[in-house]
């Protein structure tokens, strides 16, 4: 089992500022116009109220114009960082900045170059955390050129330290201290070993992927109790017991009899999509992929679920699975990425098993999507794999409400069990 190691370095009074990252992250480049997407398309524009004071002084001739327009205030901001939004423009199906040439580059930039642009434009699709002072980097696959270097590395993801000049704009999505007193009886007194636990789990290529992800459900779940019986002291010996667990496969047999129940699978992941489609969706590339679904397994209003299910298995079997077993590796990828940056198992405030629970469902969303379009596409390929992948982040890991929709739902008609979540990870 290859091992990750987070160096705990504070960075101290040097010209530079020491970050862990993804061995990706240190390769990556905008590739500006020869993009096959946009991050200034279908998402709205958030200013920082530096930045948007900044625009408010600026006298352009062809910048002023459009400021004086689309740059709006924002009541409803949380942080300084949603000061203000940029109103977007209405081009055939896609809402875009107004800042947008035809080139697919940004006027602000090129006008004024890299300073003039927001905190948030600068940052994109870069994450930062701060951990215990120790500073992360990561990317978000919503960007194709990063998913690219995140997800198609056959060999997994390896984590090493970078360095960057201190007063480097960025963005800094989350930042906490695990030994702040307030975190004593509590799980994320024990974080960094929940990281180290369920990184390495992913990465434990001994084992087939869903059962990668079911071992780490179980041991969620474990988690998850000591922390509702105030026993977050035996969290340390959980995470031993698992690990001895997994190096002499005692969890072998049981995983072998988990069954597979395909039709289940995709009734329940269909009604958890059309809630993100419900809610509106913006990425002419998802809606691309999303039809493809629908006309591969030709899900209709008259359709029995039962031959909906049928087709749904049969193009599991003809075209995913062996796709699959072929290229594990970018779904590792993925969700290693995913749990690196979220900060998993204690993502964004979220219970232990909750937060399990939502990296199960992107998961599996995505596998469903790929059945689905391998029937019109008569197979998979890594192109078609990135193009869903892609957009479905675009379109569903930058949306907190949607998750907050889809984590209730699976409450209210209690999915949230390790019952259904084996449903929705094997096929």
């Amino acid at each position: 089992m290859r091992q990750i190691t987070f160096e705990d370095k504070v960075p101290g009074m040097n010209q530079t500022r020491k970050f862990i990252v993804p061995g990706y992250v240190k390769d990556f480049k905008c590739i500006g116009a020869a993009c096959e997407d946009s991050c200034c398309i279908g998402w709205n524009v958030d200013i920082d109220q530096h930045t948007y004071m900044k625009y408010k002084k600026m006298r352009d001739a062809e910048l002023t114009p459009i400021i004086e327009k689309h740059l709006k205030r924002n009541r409803a901001a949380s942080s300084e960082a949603q000061y203000g939004k940029i109103k977007l423009n209405k081009l055939n199906d896609d809402f875009r900045c107004p800042f947008l040439d035809e080139r697919k580059l940004c006027k602000i930039q090129i006008c004024k170059g890299e300073k003039y642009l927001s905190s948030v434009c600068t940052s994109y699709p870069r994450i930062i955390n701060d951990v215990n002072s120790v500073f992360e980097r990561s990317a978000t696959v919503s960007c194709p050129e990063a998913a690219r270097l995140a997800l198609l590395n056959p060999r997994g993801i390896e984590f090493v330290e970078d360095e960057e000049p201190i007063g480097t704009r960025h963005f800094l999505r989350a930042r906490i201290d695990t030994n702040d007193r307030k975190f004593a009886n509590k799980p994320e007194k024990y974080l960094w070993d929940l990281r180290i636990f369920t990184i390495n789990a992913l990465q434990n290529r001994s084992y087939k992927l869903w059962e990668r992800l079911i071992i780490i459900g179980m041991f969620c779940k474990k988690i998850e109790e000591c922390v509702t019986e105030n026993k977050t002291d035996e969290i340390p010996g959980v995470i031993g017991l698992f690990t001895d667990c997994i190096n002499d496969r005692s969890f072998s047999e049981g995983l072998s009899g988990i069954p597979t129940q395909n039709t289940i699978q995709m009734e329940l992941l269909k009604q958890i999509a059309d809630t993100r489609y419900v809610m509106g969706i913006n990425s002419a590339r998802y809606i691309e992929c999303f039809n493809d679904f629908l006309v591969g397994i030709q899900y209709t209003e008259d359709s029995r679920i039962e031959d909906i299910g049928t087709r749904y298995s049969e193009a599991y079997a003809r075209y995913v699975e062996g796709f699959i077993r072929e290229h594990e590796y970018i779904f590792e990828n993925y969700l290693v990425n995913f749990a690196f940056k979220n900060i998993f198992p204690l993502s964004d405030g979220k219970t232990v098993f909750d937060s399990y629970m939502v990296l199960v469902l992107h998961y599996a969303l995505i596998k469903m999507h790929l059945i689905g379009m391998s029937i019109p596409h008569e197979g998979l390929t890594v192109e078609l794999t990135l193009k869903l992948i892609q957009s479905f982040a675009k379109e569903v890991e930058h949306n907190q409400q949607y998750i907050s929709v889809i984590i209730e739902l699976m409450k209210q008609n209690n999915y949230n069990t390790m019952a259904y979540m084996a449903i929705f990870i094997k096929n």
